[in-house]
């Protein structure tokens, strides 16, 4: 009698998650036709969740950037006024920083301590009292249209400023003439 050794036995096929022994067992004692492969369908399922994972870190990512570039955005922009209309929109202004433009007024330049200084600014016949900390400019003076950067102190009409930039007089009238009108023996 002979034994043929040329025909294969079926081997069945095991997903990762079932490898203990029973299971090996039983799946040994199935035959090859009645073995579905499992891994398709768990295929399909691992690739839909992590799609659904990629866009939701691809949307949380998206949003932090949004956000980031918002705050940038509008903590970098400086709402510049006139001493008028500062003073118009004094109380939707509130507390914060802008650009306030006006023209020192003579006789109201004092030095208060180290490096504080207390003057006045004038837009259209309204007159705003600045507090600079800070040195000013060294062509700062008495007559001259000035921007400076601050904001308005609790409900006062006091601006506490940080910063003074001083127009050259003659270009910044010529270029703004509704603006701000030239210093009495000033010309434009």
């Amino acid at each position: 009698m002979s034994i043929d050794t040329t025909r294969e036995l079926p081997v069945p096929e095991y997903d990762d998650e079932s490898s203990d022994a029973g299971s090996m067992a039983a799946a040994s004692t199935r035959d090859a036709a009645s073995v579905a492969p499992a891994s398709p369908r768990r295929h399909l399922q691992a690739t839909r969740t992590q799609r659904r994972r990629m866009w939701v870190v691809g949307a949380v990512i998206l949003a932090a950037i949004g956000f980031l570039v918002f705050k940038g955005l509008t903590s970098a922009v400086v709402f510049f006024q006139t001493a008028n209309e500062a003073v118009a929109q004094r109380s939707q202004l509130g507390n914060t920083d802008f650009q306030m433009e006006g023209t020192v007024v003579s006789g109201t330049v004092r030095h208060v301590t180290g490096d504080v200084y207390r003057f006045a600014v004038e837009s259209s016949g309204v007159t705003v009292d600045v507090q600079n900390s800070g040195d000013p400019p060294q062509m700062f003076k008495p007559g001259l249209p000035v921007v400076v950067v601050g904001h308005f102190v609790g409900s006062t009409n006091l601006f506490a400023s940080d910063e003074i930039m001083v127009k050259h007089s003659a270009a910044y009238i010529a270029a703004h003439p509704n603006r701000v009108k030239p210093s009495s023996g000033s010309s434009p």
